[in-house]
């Protein structure tokens, strides 16, 4: 029963306008593309993927901050690490989770034991899609290590229309190989 004097139009507009304003708002065309099984799945098949993570010092996050130019921002770094039965260890994984814009990406990358970068996946991106760079821009990072080349107009093409995506790339590749230069160092 409707009480008298209420226009059940007007509650049922204001409904579809709220759900529609958020709608307009939430990040529709956020996705994740890659699932973390599918991005290392691909490589080492001989290799047993160890999931685990890297516990930084507050002087070991000082140091990736000075080795990257620019704040690290995290403690604790998800990890991957591809071991062979033997023991030998083929690559390890890095999880980087960082906001572009105002949204945040989640890239994998991967670094061999002796400290080049073997691959570099986009694996959550929820800045609208116009504003990831095609897969060919990622690939300028294989075979990369850390130097001060390592960054944007030097070893490293900006993308038009994708230019903070490209430097959050690019910063996250070097504070992922800064922090596996940490790692290597306390062994």
């Amino acid at each position: 029963m409707i009480p008298a004097g209420t226009r059940p139009g007007l509650s049922l507009c204001l409904v579809v306008g709220f759900v529609s304003v958020c709608a307009v708002t939430l990040p529709l065309n956020a996705k994740t593309l890659r699932s973390r099984h599918e991005a290392l799945s691909s490589y080492f098949p001989n290799a047993t993927w160890e999931r685990g993570a890297v516990y930084l010092t507050k002087e070991e996050r000082d140091r990736v901050t000075e080795l990257a130019g620019h704040d690290s921002g995290h403690f604790v770094i998800p990890t991957y690490t591809a071991r062979l039965s033997s023991g030998e260890i083929r690559g390890i994984a890095y999880l980087d989770h960082h906001r572009v814009r105002t949204l945040a990406e989640t890239v994998k990358v991967l670094i061999d034991p002796t400290g080049s970068i073997i691959d570099l996946q986009v694996l959550e991106f929820h800045e609208p899609m116009e504003y990831m760079p095609r897969r060919q821009w990622y690939e300028q990072f294989l075979g990369k290590r850390l130097t001060p080349d390592l960054n944007l107009k030097r070893d490293i093409d900006g993308v038009t229309g994708a230019t903070l995506t490209a430097r959050a790339t690019t910063q996250a590749a070097r504070r992922m190989l800064a922090v596996h230069e940490i790692i290597r160092g306390r062994e």
